[in-house]
């Protein structure tokens, strides 16, 4: 008699609709009798109302009562790994003993970058299988099998790749399920050797356990390690066998050997099984294997001399930095740079929300020169913001000025390495932006190398922006020694061995060539080359390479191996006969990827679309044009897997090719021109401004003020209700001459019955220089006397006089600094020029400093010196989110309410919260006097105190 059931299917988005499908016996499930007791975890089931009993033996003699409703009878892991193609195969078997119905999730970790193959799954004898569609088709299937009535699960994952493939199954009352997954992915070689990752995670105890893994390598397998990622608990279970080509790793616990602890339910297999190997190389042209009319090239010569470099280290010195990650890794670069060769030369760039440079220019890696780069990185100081974008640009932007001086050894190498521990927020922040500007301005002669540091690192970035720029990316995370990783990282990408690497295949048969990367080799990595091959028209596959080593031309020759090849393999049931076809079919998917999304005209992108859409259906994998349709054998309950929407650069491994790039997100001096000639010595170029403090005085807004004590470590708020063109004054000090007045605009109409206000224009004077500085929203003008000139916002550049330094960044801030202890930022905010009512303004921060005279005042210099506050009584306010309070100071008593404000600084879109007590009615009992005794007739008069 057939039940009824019900399933979905997802990945990290749940499905609301199920499916209704037919019970019957699955012979593989005969021995549940046998089941010993689970709990609940990977493998999760829906909570009931009631539970039954019954005592099971398991395999340690045990017995166990309570058994779990969800039980998991099989986990089975299969990897075969064939000249660096590896297919792996997950299968597990799961059953509901429960009376009542259960939830169970298959949830399994893919390595990024990998290609789901195949999809099946087995409920209660019905079985669901997989087909490859285009994607339009795909979901037409879909909708066909919902218009009939017939439910349809759809599959969709948010990930930039595949990361979780996640099924969810309705199980009814002694139901049986079976999940099958394949995937197939390739090994690359970095940082010497190849990794091969499995994520072990059943969830719960499992009767039976078994991981197996194959290394079929015809170069032979140099060495072979398998490290304990599971602290010791399963010593003697692991067995690893080693032959010359061959390899084979078995992890088959019992069920008394997977649990936690002898008397616990909970299992210890939760990680990742990873295998690192590394394979012989006796020939320096590399290994040439040739097989069913597909050759794959595997080059990575040893035993050469290092090449000189051009370096460029960029180090993310942004608040997230601060601690232990930033100690170690001001450690490393010590080290680092000791292990510089006088040949090199180097300089570093660090940024938070502003990007500094120790030295302008490359400079030879003398001791002297090195010893004084570690004491401007032992002086790095974290805070602010992260602006990759800039900082990259400044880095390709000195190694590119280099190259047109004429600077660079015509036999060096130019690299990046950029170290980050965090996402951009401060700048661009879109990622296929920064992506298209860097491979926009970087030459193809530099290498960009990425390592990111902790847990909250967009990883899947720093890789795709390395791989499409000659480069790897390395991942540690914060739990690691970040000093030890980044001296591993750098001593394996930083020796450059070959240049101009070409591969020449000088025969009639060979087509449809691609490759993983090329024009430089690094020593630790490798060059892989496939393509189509036909025997019949030729005896033997030759290719012939060329390089430039550090001492010579290089002209290199090596023939495939064909007949041993095929013998060898043929002797092997582990052996994947189509490894070729599979490593030259997913080099070039990755590759025809990463051309498409930067196709200069629709029609290019329309012919590489149509060839990846044939080769993606030719060779059944999962990629962003493509579905999987998963249907049972009727076709009339259906799912609908589908690749995550592509990213513009989504892909490792693959290879890109340049674009144009929206001009907003580039400085100006990425595409140096000429400098205006201005009478006041002003560059174009490196950003001077020092990082600003986490705590300071700001102006923001309608407008808003913030005042920060740092005595009694207290924000203290208020707004001034002003009119526009009305003056008012922020910092008037007569006995030093320093004034620092604002000028209010109106927005474009009222909102709400209200004319917001902002600052349109700020004025700074400083007496001493006779220098005044007048900020608008539409440029930065400096007075010396009869001298003057005038600073854009769309260049970066800064101009010093004397005592006084103006640094402007590109459509974003100023810093006008002051005999280098005092210093005003202005930030610009842009608006929408067809806004119905807001309009472009500036805001103000400016740090607490001693460095003002007793005579200092006006509506920001007068907390200069601080006065003493009480703030006591707190209480719920009319709004329950806003407390209020009582505040004494000057001798008032005030009501103070609990609110938010912005601080633009790190975050220039959305601001940073900042919590502070809001002083009402314009401020009035915490500044002195009333707002109108700061207003004054014109932008540079001082404050007449009364």
């Amino acid at each position: 008699m057939n039940r009824l059931m019900c399933f979905l299917v997802c990945s990290f988005v749940s499905v609301t609709q199920a499916f209704e499908i037919p019970t019957n016996g699955l012979p593989e499930f005969a021995e549940y009798g046998d089941l010993v007791e689970l709990v609940p975890g990977k493998f999760q089931s829906v909570p009931e109302n009631r539970r039954f009993q019954r005592s099971i033996s398991g395999e340690s003699g045990e017995t166990m009562d309570d058994v779990d409703q969800v039980t998991l009878y099989s986990y089975k892991v299969q990897s075969t790994v064939t000249s660096r193609m590896a297919n792996t195969f997950i299968q597990t078997k799961v059953v509901n003993n429960s009376p009542q119905p259960q939830n169970v999730v298959f949830d399994v970790q893919i390595p990024k970058g990998a290609f789901i193959s195949n999809f099946s799954m087995t409920v209660d004898g019905t079985t669901f299988t997989s087909s490859i569609k285009e994607k339009t088709v795909g979901r037409a299937l879909y909708s066909q099998a919902r218009a009939k009535g017939k439910t349809a699960g759809l599959v969709r994952s948010r990930a930039l790749d595949m990361e979780n493939f996640k099924t969810e199954v309705n199980v009814l009352p002694g139901a049986k399920v079976q999940f099958e997954l394949h995937y197939q992915e390739v090994k690359w070689r970095k940082l010497g050797s190849y990794e091969h990752k499995l994520h072990l995670q059943p969830g719960r105890l499992a009767k039976h356990l078994e991981v197996d893994v194959w290394m079929v390598e015809p170069q032979g397998i140099k060495f072979l390690h398998v490290p304990d990622s599971f602290d010791g608990h399963f010593d003697g279970v692991l067995v690893v066998s080693k032959g010359q080509q061959k390899a084979h790793i078995s992890f088959r616990p019992t069920v008394a050997q997977q649990r936690k602890c002898s008397n616990c339910s909970e299992t210890a297999v939760d990680g990742e099984l990873v295998v690192m190997y590394d394979v012989n190389r006796e020939e320096k042209a590399g290994e040439l294997e040739v097989f069913n009319g597909y050759f794959v090239h595997f080059f990575a010569p040893e035993n050469l001399d290092p090449i000189p470099k051009n370096i460029l280290f960029v180090i993310d010195v942004s608040g997230s930095m601060w601690g232990i990650k930033m100690k170690q890794t001001v450690e490393a670069m010590k080290t680092i740079l000791d292990d510089l060769r006088a040949e090199d030369q180097f300089s570093v760039v660090d940024f938070n929300h502003n990007v500094r440079t120790w030295r302008n220019d490359l400079v030879s890696a003398t001791k002297t020169q090195v010893a004084d780069a570690k004491k401007y990185i032992e002086k790095i100081q974290p805070s602010g913001g992260t602006n990759i974008n800039e900082a990259l640009l400044r880095a390709i932007f000195i190694l590119n000025e280099a190259n047109s001086l004429g600077l660079l050894d015509p036999e060096s190498v130019s690299l990046i390495i950029l170290v980050s521990d965090g996402d951009p927020t401060v700048g661009e922040l879109k990622l296929s932006k920064i992506q298209k500007n860097v491979k926009q301005s970087i030459r193809d002669s530099i290498s960009l190398f990425s390592l990111g540091i902790g847990f909250d690192v967009d990883y899947d970035f720093l890789k795709r922006l390395s791989n499409e720029n000659r480069g790897i990316a390395q991942r540690i995370y914060g739990n690691q020694d970040t000093s030890s990783q980044l001296k591993k990282f750098y001593n394996q990408v930083s020796t450059p061995l070959l240049r101009n690497v070409q591969f020449n295949y000088p025969h009639t048969s060979v087509s449809d060539v691609t490759q993983n990367s090329f024009h430089n080799y690094f020593g630790g990595s490798e060059i892989v080359v496939a393509g189509k091959f036909d025997p019949e028209k030729a005896e033997q596959l030759q290719s012939i390479i060329t390089a430039t080593s550090a001492n010579t031309e290089l002209v290199l020759e090596t023939l495939a191996k064909m007949d041993d090849l095929e013998e060898f393999l043929a002797k092997d049931k582990h052996a994947d006969p189509d490894f070729t076809k599979k490593l030259w079919a997913y080099l070039t998917i990755n590759q025809l990827l990463a051309e498409r999304s930067l196709a200069p005209t629709a029609a290019a992108k329309r012919k590489i679309t149509k060839t990846i859409l044939q080769m993606s259906l030719e060779h059944h994998i999962v990629t962003p044009l493509t579905s999987m349709v998963i249907e049972n054998e009727g076709g009339d309950e259906r799912m609908l897997a589908d690749a995550p929407p592509q990213d513009h650069s989504c892909c490792s491994g693959a290879l890109y090719y340049g674009s144009k790039v929206a001009p907003s997100s580039v400085p100006s001096w990425v595409s140096p021109s000429p400098t205006p000639m201005i009478p006041m010595p002003a560059r174009g170029a490196q950003v001077l401004e020092a990082t600003p403090p986490p705590h300071v005085m700001r102006v923001e807004n309608d407008p808003h003020f913030i005042i920060y004590l740092p005595k009694s470590e207290k924000n203290i708020c208020f707004n001034i209700d002003s009119e526009p063109g009305k003056i008012l004054n922020l910092v008037s000090d007569p006995e030093l001459g320093i004034l620092v007045n604002g000028q209010l605009i109106g927005a474009k109409k009222p909102k709400n019955d209200k004319l917001r206000t902002y600052f349109g224009k700020l004025g700074f004077y400083f007496q001493s220089e006779d220098m005044k500085i007048e900020i608008s929203t539409e440029a930065i003008a400096l007075s010396q006397g009869s001298r003057t000139s005038t600073l854009s916002w769309s260049d970066t550049a800064h101009t010093i006089n004397h005592r006084v330094l103006v640094s402007v960044k590109k459509e974003q801030s100023v810093t006008v600094t002051l005999n280098k202890d005092m210093s005003f930022s202005v930030l610009l905010h842009r608006v929408w020029k067809k806004h119905p009512i807001n309009v472009d303004f500036l805001g103000i921060y400016v740090p607490p400093t001693n460095k003002f005279s007793p005579k200092a005042h006006g509506l920001i210099g007068q907390f200069m010196h601080e006065p003493e506050i009480r703030i006591f009584n707190e209480r719920p306010g009319k709004d329950p989110e806003k407390p209020e309070a009582s505040m004494e100071v000057k001798g008032h008593r005030l009501t103070v309410t609990r609110g938010l404000q912005k601080d633009y600084r790190a975050d220039r879109l959305f601001g940073t919260d900042v919590s502070c007590w809001f002083v009402h009615n314009s401020g009035k009992g915490f500044i002195d006097g009333h707002y109108k005794d700061y207003l004054v007739p014109q932008l540079y008069s001082f404050l007449k105190r009364p």
